[in-house]
């Protein structure tokens, strides 16, 4: 690969700019939000009126620390003059409106951390939303992020992987919103009146992907006794390696949701489908995203190789054992990938013992994205209902579905007389359930699964110490 040349636009010295959450103001911003988190509803409102809900005074009074610590640390970040401007107009205007459903439109709009890339650059962000993997509710969050934007990664994206809305972030601070699952910040989960024509950004916490990465895939590995090359298991102990890999994993990743032959994009428009269609296109994704690391490896990028074992072990080892069993279709891919591989004797369960044929692994996984990818470029010719039937079909060869299943006995099993959407209903909440093999690992890695709640890179390096 040619040399990486500095991106115009780079700015030196961001890393050592002074940080807004070691500023008094944060933990006033912090706390007032946390103040007004639990007086709102499921939609973000706060019904003044409702029995033992505070005054209106109070709730005013709260708003008006939030805004007055927001005034104090916005020329720290002076490229968030703009959006922090149009936040406290956003958050004024909630309270003279008596704090009904809110609309946060106008300060979604100013706020652009896409528009200029920077690494280290820091930004301050606080909005109504939900969080994804977290909390469902839209409660008022307040969030302080780091920019993930090494040299390396800006010219890969510049000249193979263009991708102009992604941003990688790390935490710096969060609310409580955050001390969950959730590792997206997305401007979908945002209380606004209306949805933009289109959204000009999406970020992705890399340092939390890393860190439970880490703490997860190191137990799963010392539970099978796998023997890992070395440089896969310096890897794992290695934080920011870890957050490089996954900046990006996710990059790639995220392109691909709109790149190829795509019967249509089930992120994109809003539809209802079984839970493996959307297994399978983000496997697809994350199958892409470890293709081109073989190609980046081969290239000699370093990030290539680590990208293709962080997706082979958080799709084997963390993906399958994480979350509920209703609808988990992140779930599934990981069970299909782990089966693939496992059927084509790359991955051998022995004498409660995990082996993996290191150089076979990335050729067969390949193979796995290769036939995803013919099933899509045969939907375009086919009828949607005919399309999830190929689709089941494909996860059924590798995976047994419930022995109670009606889609596993065909199209004679079910009422073709509804619409595809109707028929959707008789899909089984966990239509693929765990193999033995995963239910055992699962009760091996609950706590530790359960650890991750929250976890950035700070609390894993402390945890390690």
């Amino acid at each position: 690969m040619t040399d990486i040349l500095v991106r115009p636009g780079a700015e030196p010295g961001m890393h050592d700019a002074p940080r807004v959450v070691d500023h008094p103001a944060w933990p006033e911003l912090k706390d007032a939000v946390e103040e007004i988190r639990p007086w709102q509803s499921k939609d973000g409102s706060i019904d003044l009126a409702a029995d033992g809900a505070p005054g209106r005074a109070t709730v005013e009074a709260a708003l008006d620390r939030v805004v007055a610590a927001l005034q104090r640390l916005s020329p720290l970040l002076p490229h968030d003059a703009a959006y922090h401007s149009a936040l406290v107009t956003d958050l004024r205007r909630w309270a003279e409106g008596g704090f009904g459903v809110p609309d946060f439109l106008d300060s979604l709009l100013a706020f652009q951390p896409a528009a200029h890339r920077a690494d280290g650059r820091q930004h301050l962000a606080v909005f109504p939303m939900y969080t994804q993997n977290g909390n469902p509710d839209r409660n008022l969050e307040a969030v302080v992020v780091r920019m993930v934007w090494p040299e390396w990664l800006a010219e890969l994206e510049r000249t193979r992987y263009d991708n102009p809305l992604f941003c990688g972030i790390t935490f710096e601070g969060f609310t409580a919103g955050y001390d969950t699952n959730s590792a997206v910040f997305f401007p979908e989960t945002i209380a606004v009146r209306e949805a933009p024509e289109r959204f000009s950004w999406g970020a992705i916490f890399c340092d939390r992907e890393a860190a439970r990465f880490r703490r997860v895939i190191g137990a799963a590995v010392d539970t099978l006794g796998l023997e890992l090359p070395d440089d896969i298991r310096e890897m794992i102990a290695d934080q920011d390696r870890c957050q490089q890999a996954f900046v990006l994993w996710d990059m790639v990743h995220d392109r691909t949701h709109s790149h190829g032959d795509l019967p249509f994009d089930p992120f994109m428009i809003k539809q209802r489908q079984p839970f493996w269609m959307y297994g399978l296109e983000e496997l697809r994704c994350d199958l892409t995203a470890f293709r081109e690391a073989v190609r980046l490896e081969s290239e000699g990028v370093a990030q290539g190789r680590d990208v293709q074992y962080a997706v082979l072990f958080d799709r084997m080892f963390r993906f399958p054992v994480t979350g509920e069993r209703v609808r988990n279709y992140d779930g599934l891919g990981g069970q299909l990938l782990f089966a693939y591989l496992h059927q084509h004797d790359v991955v051998r369960w022995t004498d409660n013992t995990l082996r993996i044929d290191w150089e076979r692994a990335p050729l067969v996984t390949q193979r796995l994205c290769a036939e995803i990818e013919d099933l899509y470029r045969s939907g375009i010719d086919r009828p949607k209902l005919v399309h999830w039937f190929a689709a089941y079909d494909l996860v059924s060869t590798y995976l047994a579905p419930h022995p109670g299943s009606r889609w596993a006995k065909g199209p004679d099993a079910l009422d073709l007389s509804l619409p595809p959407r109707k028929l959707v209903d008789d899909v089984l909440p966990d239509e693929f359930p765990l193999s033995m093999f995963y239910e055992a690992l699962a009760k091996k890695l609950r706590k530790v699964v359960a650890s991750t709640r929250g976890i950035t890179a700070t609390t894993t390096d402390r945890a390690a110490a």
